[in-house]
């Protein structure tokens, strides 16, 4: 069990995160330029400031600000201290960010948080990716967190939490434009049973299902999807999910054209 972690980032994740790990019995060194450090964590003036002397990183900034995070923690990094970024970035942003690491011979674990932390703390499911994963996740995990390794290099651990976001984020987008236009239609609650029915009996051919049909029926809902978003125009609702899938069937149908012709 290494002691004393340094984090950056001191927002909603990142002040849960530290509070739990000061109350596992770590010595936690924080630094938000915006956030003031919570109690029982110490606070630092800078991110160099706040990684000197720990043996472990966490930069539980943003996408936009996990570089610049990673640069300015270099200059306090001991020799051997770990930094690991838990930032929800793109692959391609993390592999930067491990190679910036490895330029200075800092070895750099992809953290993805796999759920929200409230509620949850430092209990929530993790993946680390990158040739420090395992000591980062030893780490963590002596604390009482949940990270899971993955082998493999930084970028994969994104990759999944990302490929994972598009179907919750996109059903949520569905889920919120469908109840919005179906309360400018007066019938909320209606629509509102379906979805809880319909969620309530997934399987694992309910997948196939989706998947099948969207393929086989492409040139009709086409169709069907440019009405809804005519629709949801008649009723003054944004119709941002219903054109989507308006264009990505008619990208569909077009494809099965091109493959016949």
């Amino acid at each position: 069990m290494s002691g004393t972690i340094a984090v950056l980032g001191l927002g909603e994740a990142g002040s849960t995160l530290a509070r739990d790990l000061v109350a596992a019995g770590a010595v936690v060194r924080g630094y938000d330029p915006a956030v003031p450090a919570i109690e029982g964590v110490v606070a630092t003036g800078s991110e160099a400031e706040a990684a000197d002397g720990a043996d472990l990183v966490l930069s539980v900034n943003s996408a936009s600000a996990a570089v610049d995070a990673l640069q300015a923690g270099l200059a306090g990094l001991k020799t051997g201290a770990a930094f690991a970024d838990l930032n929800t970035a793109s692959p391609g942003t993390k592999r930067k960010l491990a190679g910036i690491a490895a330029e200075h011979d800092v070895p750099f674990a992809d953290i993805a948080i796999m759920a929200p932390v409230p509620g949850r703390g430092l209990r929530v499911p993790m993946l680390a990716t990158g040739v420090a994963a395992g000591t980062v996740a030893g780490n963590l995990n002596s604390f009482g967190a949940a990270v899971e390794v993955m082998d493999g290099d930084a970028g994969l651990a994104a990759e999944r939490k990302l490929l994972r976001s598009v179907f919750f984020k996109g059903m949520s987008a569905a889920v919120v434009e469908a109840l919005t236009a179906a309360r400018a239609a007066g019938c909320e609650d209606w629509l509102r049973k379906i979805i809880v029915d319909e969620l309530t009996a997934a399987n694992a051919s309910t997948v196939d299902r989706l998947v099948d049909g969207s393929v086989k029926h492409a040139v009709r809902r086409t169709s069907e999807m440019a009405a809804a978003a005519e629709m949801l125009g008649e009723l003054a609702v944004r119709a941002d999910v219903a054109a989507a899938a308006r264009d990505q069937l008619a990208h569909i149908a077009d494809s099965q054209d091109c493959e016949q012709s």
